[in-house]
């Protein structure tokens, strides 16, 4: 289509020049011609006012402007900027800091009776003005991911039609078949880097929600902002609706779905491929994160894609490299070996075989063979201990089914394995009971229990279960938040193992680099990055990830530690800078406003 050289201070744009007519190369290069004329008026009055003209000639102003959540600024605008851009009298006389905005939102938060009503308020805040909403969301990031995110955006999911303000994001359906590219178009955006996108079918562990899902590619995206510093401009929550098989929704008349049963098989394939190509139509380079989609369909598509586009999926990779990092960290206070763990699964769906395939590589890493170390890594399904006399096993289970005797339950599997870590990725709530927990405690002086299922109520077992039960020995993380926990005087600050920790840094660094391929690589380095962010501090009190609050610092080291990989294993197109970690840093978003005049 079009290619760009550098040369120097030149650059050179080649194309067919068919492509383009003369009218639309006479207005392109006089743009040009008055930028350098106003770059060679310096300084000048004349130049000055000319560049603001220039400038404003296609601003909006008014309402528009205000009604414009990327760059209105509420009560904020200056004296200067309402008289020029037409906003006096539209706003009260009193022109606020960005600090006091921050304090007024955050007096209106606490008022909010329950954390859906905080989750819609922010979520208007959101659509009214982005600068302070990513502002609020960064300065509170501990107190305010849980809403913005899990545990809350599981229950907002599960009201998405009942609660629904403003569509977000792009819909595409079966209807839309034949016109993917066309419907992505009509999205006001043009530069799109980062894609998040679900078919609604596996929400957190709640199951199948439809186009009610729509509410996770939105608060992902979010974070990807608010902790790696991701500009918001360039990212596009997409929710591909081709049915739910929720009964509840569809005979809801405020579901904002389509009301008719999943569609599976070529109609499918057909779409999603479709949707594939559209994407790198529209926005070459864009990164595609799949988000939530039910196992079936999951590892097919990453295996079908992950060479072909830029893509991953969070839900293998992603939590897979959290999971990694904090067992990489539970060592550190183990004084244990990664070759000498012995790894029990409760699940084996998406997270638990994603998992399980990334610590086969880092055991590799660590100098076992592929055999010996897969033969480390252990699994419980809905049936029980995969092994392989199972004749009922497919898939990815297969890779995971060792010589053994087959064990019934979670506890036997326990009892019989004598496991150094136990994973829950089940989405069952309380799987990992109090005779669990204290096998655990029996068979290990620091038994590593990580009870990963979200939300809250999906966890297998809550902090001060864990603790509780080991007397305080346990290294516990869990996906949602818990308080900290008090045992025997001594104070426990449960870490979670949010994949937040992960795919902000990983995005960014894919980005910065403009690598062509999202790899496995890329997940284990990033979890070494996260665990070497965890101080000494953090493990005494039983904390395997870095504190919230440090989550920009970890997601710049994570994005140049991948955008090094991307760079030393050839998959980046940009050149690389000369440094890697300024410009990483130069291209993180800051949310300050702005000044217009």
């Amino acid at each position: 289509m079009y290619k760009i050289i550098y040369e120097n201070n030149d650059v050179v744009i080649r194309f067919e020049k068919d492509l383009i007519d003369q009218e639309t190369m006479s207005r392109f290069l006089g743009r040009i011609s008055l930028q350098s004329m106003l770059k060679k008026g310096g300084t000048s009055g004349a130049a000055a006012r000319a560049r603001m003209r220039n400038r404003l000639s296609n601003f909006p102003t008014g309402s528009d402007l205000i009604r414009d959540p990327a760059l209105n600024k509420g009560t904020a605008f200056t004296t200067e900027e309402r008289e020029a851009l037409g906003l006096r009298g539209l706003l009260p006389p009193r022109v606020h800091t960005i600090d006091e905005q921050v304090e007024r939102v955050l007096w209106n938060l606490r008022k909010k009776p329950t954390d859906l009503e905080r989750y819609i308020f922010l979520t208007s805040l959101q659509d009214r003005n982005k600068t302070l909403f990513y502002r609020v969301l960064l300065d509170n990031i501990e107190d305010l991911m849980p809403i913005v995110y899990t545990p809350t955006v599981g229950l907002a999911c599960l009201q998405y039609g009942h609660i629904f303000r403003r569509p977000r994001g792009i819909y595409l359906t079966l209807e839309d078949k034949g016109r993917v590219a066309e419907i992505l178009g009509n999205w006001h955006r043009k530069d799109i880097r980062i894609i998040v996108v679900t078919d609604g079918e596996r929400i957190l562990g709640l199951g199948d929600l439809g186009a009610d899902g729509m509410g996770i590619p939105v608060g992902k995206l979010a974070l990807y902002t608010a902790c790696g510093g991701i500009q918001p401009s360039l990212t596009l929550p997409v929710t591909i609706d081709i049915g739910t098989n929720n009964e509840v929704l569809l005979k809801d008349p405020l579901y904002i779905g389509c009301r008719h049963p999943r569609v599976r098989g070529e109609e499918y394939d057909e779409l999603i491929e479709e949707f594939v190509l559209a994407v790198q139509q529209l926005y070459p380079g864009a990164m595609i994160q799949f988000e939530d989609f039910a196992n079936r369909n999951a590892f097919r598509l990453l295996q079908q894609y992950r060479d072909q586009v830029c893509c991953f999926n969070d839900d293998i990779q992603g939590t897979a490299s959290v999971t990694v990092a904090g067992i990489f960290s539970a060592l550190r206070i183990t004084g244990g070996d990664l070759k000498d763990q012995r790894i029990l699964f409760l699940g084996a769906g998406e997270a638990g075989i994603g998992t399980g395939d990334l610590l086969v590589s880092a055991m590799v890493d660590a100098g076992l063979p592929l055999e010996e170390a897969r033969r480390r890594c252990w699994f419980v399904d809905s049936k029980g201990l995969i092994v392989k006399s199972r004749s009922d096993l497919t898939g990815h289970k297969l890779t995971y089914a060792h010589d053994h005797e087959y064990c019934a339950d979670f506890l036997a599997a326990v009892e019989s394995l004598r496991p150094t870590a136990i994973i829950g990725v089940s989405g069952q709530s309380k799987r990992f009971n109090r005779e669990v927990i204290e096998a655990m405690a029996r068979i290990n002086e620091r038994p590593i229990v990580f009870s990963l299922s979200n939300p809250t109520s999906k966890t297998e077992c809550t902090a001060e279960e864990a603790y509780t039960w080991t007397e305080g020995r346990a290294i516990f993380a869990s996906g949602s938040p818990f308080d900290d926990v008090i045992v025997n005087g001594k104070r426990f600050r449960p870490g979670q193992g949010n994949n937040v920790y992960i795919f902000p840094g990983v995005g960014m660094g894919v980005m910065a680099s403009w690598a062509t391929n999202v790899t496995d690589e890329m997940f284990l380095v990033a979890a070494r990055t996260l665990a070497a962010e965890v101080s000494e501090t953090d493990l005494r009190v039983g904390r395997v990830y870095p504190p919230l609050p440090r989550i920009r610092e970890v997601s710049q080291a994570i994005a140049v530690a991948v955008a090094d990989l991307a760079y030393t294993k050839g998959l980046a197109s940009l050149q690389r800078p000369e440094d890697l970690e300024s410009y990483i840093t130069s291209l993180m978003y800051e949310p300050e406003y702005q000044p217009y005049v």
